[in-house]
């Protein structure tokens, strides 16, 4: 007998998918709507999979191209719009303000305010991770990721994690994710910013999947390290634009 499955936690990425599909780009990231209240009643609708009805319930709504969704330990959510806003949603549906603080982003084509995670110990830190577009000299950007510190509303000691290098001129292939290992490592995507032969040249970090330690320094077992011709952030390398990176919970990889 098949049951229906209640997709609350998932909803919200759904609901912003089919906002993300509406939104108008280049907006000025300052002309943000105001924070809204929760839901009086949150909408629902049922759709079928091969296991069953599947019932999922809009948490929330009216983002600007929503990217990215990071669970809170009390239910909650933080989202980021691409054009370099980061926002707070409560469990119960409630849209905050733009949290303060968050890092200058280079909001154009494919680029802006990307992932958002939290630390692996945020419980005690409130210290979360973005990645996003950096703005460079000469119309010039590149992936970059920082650190902060969650407080109520803003975000404070924040503090440049990595950096693409070189930057490129251009408006696509930013990537990115990121992702903890659980053994004191963290993962970062990278696009080749639509310059493809960037992504085998192992002196340039375009069209690369980067490892370091929580604290930014290399781990001595990258691959590349000890190369004068590589650069030692680098774990893979060939790769076009890398939007989505997960670790298997089987196997740690």
């Amino acid at each position: 007998m098949r049951h229906a499955l209640h997709c609350t936690s998932l909803a919200l990425a759904l609901s912003m998918t089919l906002v993300a599909c509406q939104a108008r780009q280049g907006e000025d990231a300052a002309a943000a709507p105001a924070a809204t209240a929760a839901p009086k009643a949150l909408p629902t609708q049922t759709v079928a999979s091969q296991n069953g009805p599947v019932t999922v319930t809009t948490i929330a709504a009216g983002f600007e191209h929503p990217w990215s969704v990071a669970l809170l330990p009390d239910g909650g959510f933080l989202v980021t719009e691409r054009p370099g806003r980061l926002r707070h949603v409560s469990a119960d549906g409630a849209v905050s303000k733009p949290i303060t603080g968050v890092p200058t982003v280079w909001a154009e084509g494919q680029g802006g305010l990307l992932d958002v995670v939290l630390a692996p110990d945020f419980a005690t830190s409130r210290k979360i991770f973005l990645s996003y577009s950096e703005p460079g000299p000469d119309g010039s950007a590149g992936t970059a990721v920082s650190s902060a510190t969650l407080g109520d509303g803003a975000l404070s000691d924040v503090k440049l994690f990595y950096r693409q290098e070189p930057k490129l001129v251009g408006p696509n292939h930013f990537g990115s994710r990121i992702v903890f290992d659980g053994k004191g490592h963290v993962f970062i995507t990278q696009g080749e910013r639509n310059d493809r032969p960037t992504s085998q040249k192992l002196d340039m970090l375009q069209g690369k999947l980067v490892r370091l330690n929580v604290d930014g320094s290399v781990p001595s077992d990258n691959p590349f390290v000890g190369r004068k011709d590589a650069r030692p952030e680098i774990w893979s390398y060939g790769h076009r634009n890398m939007q989505s990176l997960a670790l298997d919970p089987r196997t740690g990889t």
